[in-house]
């Protein structure tokens, strides 16, 4: 059983797919990152100074009444809130990564296509007999036909 685990561990998709899930992972940490550190923080000013991850709804009421300035007092005094500040902000990150994600993906497509643009033919058919000749052949090897150019 040791040994069918480590043949299939040890296969190329299996690696292949490790990797991708451990880079991905690294990359979503920097556009979190990206999106709370740099990206946020300018739209908080354009629309007032206001941090977006402090925008939340409350529900219950705390062990002390509100209003609570900042989510973590809420969540300190034991309210219950919908953060839908934070939401906003996981759901700016997930069109960013979305977006790249798109793009690497097309970057890998149209390389793809490159690598499989056609090639010039080499064969053609006789149209007496039906074998395949060298294109640049006149006549057929196989029935001595001659073939059109």
């Amino acid at each position: 059983m040791f040994k069918e685990f480590k043949e299939f561990a040890v296969k190329g998709n299996v690696v292949d797919m490790a990797v991708g899930i451990i880079i991905g992972a690294a990359f979503g940490a920097i556009v979190n990152s990206f999106v709370a550190d740099v990206i946020m923080p300018p739209i908080g000013l354009l629309i007032g100074g206001i941090d977006f991850s402090d925008f939340f709804i409350i529900l219950k009421e705390g062990t002390s009444a509100g209003p609570y300035a900042t989510l973590a007092d809420a969540q300190e005094a034991g309210a219950v809130t919908i953060n839908y500040g934070i939401f906003i902000t996981a759901f700016i990150s997930f069109l960013i990564v979305a977006f790249a994600v798109f793009l690497l993906v097309k970057g890998v497509n149209s390389m793809r296509r490159q690598k499989e643009e056609p090639t010039e033919p080499t064969t053609k058919e006789c149209p007496h007999c039906l074998s395949t000749v060298l294109i640049k052949a006149t006549r057929c090897a196989f029935c001595t036909s001659e073939l059109p150019a």
